[in-house]
């Protein structure tokens, strides 16, 4: 039974006099103290009895576990691990600076931070990578997912050994992680379609889309979204089967000399994946012949192909903001606390005449004055 001389001291006249303890819910519940917080902090070598009558105590005292407080008398170290896929894909490599300077920014609030890197579209790669973090210290991990049956059983195994995990830019499946950080893909693809489609004017013609993988689900969505726009609102228009390309920008580079020189019907490029700056080393050398071309993200060559004429428009998922999310959702996680409300993630669109102020050059002229 809950102590009522205990709750009086919170509850008078029917005002709320002080906020209860971790000592006010071990006395209620008339448990210890040790009790108590073995309960709040989930500790473990409790009888269910127990948790119980610390469960009923928290809820008629309304006590609000203070995270802060527990993890200092813990010594809580955030142990958090990235999972990217390797190479010099320039998307990755801002990832990977923007996980480096928050982990230095957070480092004083005892936040360690590993990057991982696994093969680029490699579900095997991946599922073997997942597995080996069961056998790790780590309190939480972010990872750029793929889609398949074989990551559920690692993936099941990490969060039954505690770890949190979310997926990041591209998603896990579902019923395997807490949360997915990134854009929505479908609508990004439905941007690009409608983006196309106006290009086009009302005039006929032959889409040619490329992607790294339909594994990976941001991929696989774009497409889908894409695909919705052209075929309800854009029948006059024909989206080809994709050219898979591993985001290899050799490949792209490739594919797109050969079509190019075959002179098709071809009106408009879409790359829903990366390995753009070989679609744009291509594009270049055929400038009277250029198809409208729409490709994802901001990186230099993206940037510069904007300015230079080569394609008309980049879908930028602003990873900055989803790497500080992917922080606070997985120490969220780790604390037993509610994910923070967070608005939905929106595609940046940029033409040549909205461009931010270009970092680089930005460092230059502060190094010259």
């Amino acid at each position: 039974m809950i102590n009522k001389e205990a709750i009086g001291r919170f509850v008078f006249g029917g005002a709320i006099m002080s906020k209860p303890t971790l000592h006010d819910v071990a006395q209620a519940a008339g448990v210890s103290y040790a009790t108590a917080d073995r309960v709040i902090n989930n500790r473990g070598n409790v009888a269910q009895k127990s948790i119980d009558k610390v469960r009923d105590a928290v809820a008629r005292l309304d006590y609000v576990r203070n995270v802060a407080a527990a993890n200092l008398s813990r010594k809580r170290v955030y142990r958090l691990a990235f999972l990217i896929p390797k190479g010099t894909n320039a998307f990755f490599n801002r990832i990977r600076d923007h996980i480096a300077q928050v982990a230095a920014h957070l480092s004083i609030e005892s936040v360690s931070v590993d990057i991982f890197e696994v093969s680029a579209f490699s579900v095997d790669g991946l599922s073997k990578s997942i597995a080996d973090f069961c056998e790790k210290d780590f309190d939480g991990v972010a990872i750029v997912g793929l889609q398949s049956a074989l990551l559920e059983a690692p993936l099941a195994e990490l969060r039954a050994r505690g770890i949190q995990v979310i997926g990041l830019v591209s998603d896990l499946p579902r019923d395997f992680r807490a949360a997915y950080i990134g854009i929505d893909n479908v609508v990004a693809g439905r941007t690009a379609a409608r983006m196309t489609g106006m290009a086009h004017a009302g005039g006929h013609g032959a889409i040619q889309t490329f992607a790294g993988s339909l594994d990976a689900r941001d991929h696989a969505e774009r497409l889908d979204g894409f695909r919705e726009v052209i075929l309800a609102d854009f029948p006059h228009l024909t989206v080809l089967d994709p050219i898979l390309t591993k985001d290899d920008p050799s490949i792209l580079r490739t594919k797109t000399r050969e079509l190019l020189a075959q002179q098709t019907h071809v009106t408009a490029l879409y790359n829903v994946g990366a390995g753009n700056s070989g679609l744009i080393s291509a594009i270049s050398a055929w400038p009277e012949q250029r198809p409208y071309c729409i490709v994802h993200e901001l990186v230099a060559h993206s940037r510069q192909a904007l300015v230079a004429g080569h394609i008309d428009l980049v879908i930028d998922q602003r990873p900055d903001v989803e790497i500080n999310r992917a922080f606070a959702v997985l120490r969220a996680l780790i604390d037993q606390r509610e994910i923070p409300t967070m608005p939905e993630l929106t595609p940046t669109i940029y033409v040549r005449d909205n461009l931010p102020a270009d970092p680089l050059n930005a460092i230059m002229k502060a190094q010259n004055t």
